[in-house]
Formats: structure tokens, C-alpha cells, sequence
């Protein structure tokens, strides 16, 4: 749904898209790391695919968590390699 000024409320940060300005969109904020990182206490279970989805949902806590130094890029690549390694199999250890 549309907004009176045209957008759909989800343009934050959109001129950054470019590397430009800073991007605001994850500053620090204690109450969106403690909902994500709950969230990934809920959905952690046996199942290896639950196991991931909570460690990336760890991974995304980060980027508002100031105590951590992590860019969206990063946790991208991170993300990446989760699925690369589940696709062969595991780490092969």
C-alpha cells in the first residue's frame, strides 16, 4: 500500500543503493537484536535446516547489535558459505 508521499514505506535508505550516503538502516537498536536473536531461539531445532536459519538470524542481529562490527555484504558472504557448505554436505572433516 502506497503512502501519500508516493512510496510504500519501505524507501529507507534507497538513495544508498548507490555506496553513497551512509546507511542508516542499521544503527544500533537493542530491541530489534533481542526480537531477532528470540526469534532464532524459537525456530532453533534438531533439523540442520532450523540450525542455519537461527545462525543466519544471529548473523542479521548483528548488523543493529553495537557491539558488533559487520556490514550486510559480510553477513551476505557469510550466508553464502552456510549454503555452499550445506549443499557438498557438511565441512567434510
Amino acid at each position: 500500500m502506497t503512502d501519500d508521499r508516493g512510496g510504500d514505506g519501505d524507501s529507507a535508505g534507497a538513495d544508498d543503493a548507490d555506496g553513497g550516503e551512509s546507511d542508516t538502516r542499521f544503527g544500533p537498536d537493542a530491541d530489534r537484536v533481542a526480537l531477532l536473536r528470540a526469534v532464532a531461539d524459537d525456530v532453533r531445532g534438531d533439523s540442520s535446516e532450523s540450525q542455519q536459519l537461527a545462525a543466519i538470524l544471529y548473523r542479521v542481529s548483528d548488523l543493529y547489535d553495537e557491539s558488533e562490527e559487520t556490514t550486510p555484504e559480510e553477513i551476505y558472504r557469510n550466508v553464502r558459505f552456510i549454503m555452499q557448505v550445506n549443499e557438498r554436505g557438511g565441512l567434510g572433516r
